[in-house]
């Protein structure tokens, strides 16, 4: 017999160790459990449907509430009504313009803030933490905000006054302050060894490798700024810098003005009747479009950046 005859033959073992025991108690979890995604699933996704069904229905339709997921009366004319106005596209821009700056400067601030405060040899470290979450508690209000901004920075109608007032949000600086705090100290070290210095391992150690919890702040800042309005409704005046949120809100007033004064069935009152369930649609659109890219990284970077105790 050979040596290589003589190896034991461990396949067998080695599959019997990884398969699961199909008992009666597995096949049903795996039923109800099938079950309960399955109705969590039709739960989450029929609203969604039913918006987008509604963006198409005829106003009669959706007034009878014969519309579910499927559109009947199927018509445009919302869709034509805003998407052949200038000035809808030009607020479009704006909302694009106010989302990128907003998101770059909200990381910027957000990832070298987390750093600093996650390095236990940081002078001050628990003063500048006890800041930031004093903040999550206590504020200003409206009106030391409004004349903060407008009279003190001077920044009405201007992008600053859309991007800078929530720059920093102190949830996410908690959550990528834990993420850095469990990064492996022994690449920092051997990179400082190296004769890098904190700003090299900053930009060149620690950011390549936080790829997960980075793509998840950028989701959350981004999808933040692309929904706000409020800060445009008080801070801006200049309806060319108005962002698409007031555009559509400024829309759905009108048709909703228009419905209850004319009671006909004008265009406008077409609009009034499914002007919502456009508003949405265009509203999560451009996030649909973004989240399959950065999908992969988001579990991964809520689980590593989560608050511990």
């Amino acid at each position: 017999m050979t040596e290589l005859d003589a190896t034991p033959d461990i396949s067998g073992v080695r599959n019997s160790l990884t398969q699961v025991k199909d008992t009666a108690g597995t096949r049903a979890f795996r039923i109800v459990n099938g079950v309960i995604l399955t109705v969590v699933s039709v739960v989450t996704l029929y609203p969604f449907l039913n918006i987008i069904a509604k963006a198409f229905s005829a106003e009669g339709e959706i007034a009878a509430g014969r519309v579910n997921v499927v559109p009947r009366g199927f018509n445009l004319t919302t869709f034509d009504a805003v998407m052949s106005d200038p000035t809808f596209w030009n607020d479009y821009k704006n909302t694009v313009v106010y989302t990128v700056v907003g998101t770059i400067i909200s990381m910027i601030l957000t990832t070298t803030f987390a750093y600093a405060i996650s390095r236990p040899g940081l002078r001050g470290r628990s003063g500048f933490i006890g800041i930031a979450v004093f903040t999550m508690f206590f504020s200003g209000g409206l009106i030391p905000n409004y004349i903060l901004v407008t009279q003190w920075l001077h920044m009405k109608n201007t992008i600053w006054a859309i991007v800078l007032p929530g720059a920093l949000s102190v949830f996410n600086l908690l959550v990528m302050k834990s993420f850095f705090e469990n990064f492996p100290s022994e690449l920092e070290e051997a990179a400082a060894l190296d004769g890098m210095s904190i700003y090299g391992i900053f930009l060149r150690i620690v950011l390549p490798l936080s790829k997960p919890v980075i793509a998840t702040m950028v989701l959350f800042y981004a999808v933040a700024q692309w929904n706000s309005w409020f800060g445009a409704f008080i801070y801006l005046d200049d309806k060319n810098l108005f962002p698409v949120m007031m555009y559509l809100r400024n829309l759905i007033a009108a048709a909703s003005g228009a419905q209850e004064v004319t009671g006909s069935q004008t265009d406008a009152v077409q609009i009034g009747a499914n002007i919502q369930s456009v508003t949405m649609l265009l509203t999560v659109l451009p996030i649909m479009c973004v989240y399959p890219f950065i999908q992969k990284y988001f579990v991964s970077g809520i689980m590593l950046g989560s608050v511990k105790g």
